[in-house]
């Protein structure tokens, strides 16, 4: 049984940063693609980072290329965000999210596996 556990989120002002922490429990950690996806009030949840088992490919959305670094450790099966330069429209629920399928990739439909999620909120 796979379970994420998502830490890390909370109250930053505009310009600062946060790091966000996934603990992946159930199954080989490193075999499987990982992301980060987002949604804030009204909106649609969307793709944010995505990251190889190996952690050699990276997947970034345009919105958050330059400021947000994803990383994993997979001898702690944890799974990193690192958020800088926030923005008040980086406001929104945190997901870390993992597929059934082995291989990379970071297409949304493919994330079966979800967190619980995490509050991120950046004040103007």
């Amino acid at each position: 049984q796979v379970q994420l556990v998502e830490s890390g989120g909370g109250l930053v002002q505009a310009g600062g940063s946060l790091r966000l922490s996934c603990a992946a429990s159930g199954r080989t950690f490193r075999r499987y693609s990982m992301g980060w996806f987002r949604q804030a009030d009204g909106k649609e949840r969307e793709s944010v980072a995505a990251i190889s088992g190996t952690g050699d490919s990276r997947y970034y959305a345009d919105s958050v290329k330059g400021r947000f670094t994803i990383s994993r450790d997979n001898a702690k099966n944890t799974l990193y965000l690192q958020m800088n330069s926030l923005k008040p429209e980086d406001t929104a629920v945190y997901y870390c999210a993992t597929g059934a399928s082995l291989g990379w990739y970071h297409e949304p439909a493919l994330y079966v596996f979800w967190g619980q999620g995490t509050q991120v909120t950046v004040s103007s």
